[in-house]
């Protein structure tokens, strides 16, 4: 081959190369370009929900809403009873479901990650996750409720149990295992027994992301409404009796929400803003622990 057909051939490659670089840059714009329009495609309709949900809730927002009970239609009252019915089951099922889901994270990542009860736990643990929430309310209803001959709102925080398990179970195991195995290993080397490696030296270096993995799942919780309309129902006055019907905030927004008269669908809108606050403040706390230094 000569020097001038090498050039040429040189050359040829070259403007191959040009073409395949300009294409490259077509597609890429073009596919930036669209990135950006479903961005502003969610984030148009999520600022327009938050200003509806903060235009509509602060002017119901008064002192009542959190001193009075729900009212009759076109009587003034509030939503105490239905923010302490919320705030009660949402409590008691984290506690009950916390030490849960953190155990069987642990037993997962440290004592059998491979094992065939690993394998099915993990399985039903992913069906729990993807599960509607309406069919876990459904199931419990279907097993506390039908038999007792009652709604209660234990049936409600055994609903919210189930919800909050898997979330923690997983949070956990992903956790762990997160942890380098040099740091178990150096613990094994100074004679530390397992227990004491799993508390003092997995657990603590997670503990962030454990801790994490918990507020999302109460953020999750708080406001579920189908489960409650199956297990706890709601109730129009202040109890503490979980063995009755118990009011809570997302079933009072769904009833108000969907009535006609003009004084309940204010205090929907009140029940709206106090809820999008409270799990605002959930997701920051657990951003603000995920980046926090151990």
């Amino acid at each position: 081959m000569t020097t001038g057909e090498t050039l040429i051939n040189a050359a040829a490659q070259s403007q191959a190369r040009q073409r395949r670089y300009a294409y490259r840059k077509g597609v890429n714009r073009v596919a930036l370009l669209l990135s950006l329009l479903a961005m502003a495609f969610g984030l148009f309709w999520l600022f327009w929900i938050l200003f509806e949900t903060i235009r509509l809730g602060i002017s119901g927002m008064t002192w009542s809403v959190l001193t009075e009970m729900t009212p009759a239609p076109n009587d003034p009252g509030g939503l105490a009873n239905a923010v302490y019915g919320s705030f009660l089951m949402v409590c008691l099922a984290t506690f009950v479901g916390t030490p849960v889901g953190v155990m069987a994270g642990i037993f997962l990542a440290e004592f059998e990650s491979k094992g065939a009860l690993a394998a099915t736990t993990r399985f039903v643990n992913d069906i729990l996750l993807s599960a509607p929430s309406i069919v876990i309310g459904l199931f419990v209803y279907a097993v506390i409720v039908t038999r007792f001959k009652t709604f209660s709102g234990y049936a409600g925080i055994a609903a919210l149990t189930l919800i909050v398990i898997p979330v923690v179970i997983r949070t956990t195991e992903n956790m762990l295992q997160l942890v380098p195995a040099g740091l178990r290993e150096a613990a094994y080397a100074l004679g530390a027994p397992k227990w004491k490696v799993i508390l003092s030296i997995t657990m603590r270096t997670a503990r962030a992301g454990v801790v994490t993995g918990i507020l999302l799942a109460v953020a999750r919780i708080a406001g579920e409404t189908a489960p409650l309309l199956f297990t706890a129902l709601s109730n129009q006055f202040w109890t503490s009796n979980l063995g009755e019907p118990m009011a809570s905030l997302p079933v009072t927004i769904f009833k108000f929400a969907m009535s006609p008269y003009e004084n309940w669908q204010q205090l929907a809108w009140a029940g709206v803003f106090l809820i999008t606050l409270a799990v605002l403040a959930l997701n920051v706390l657990a951003r603000v622990l995920t980046r926090a230094k151990l």
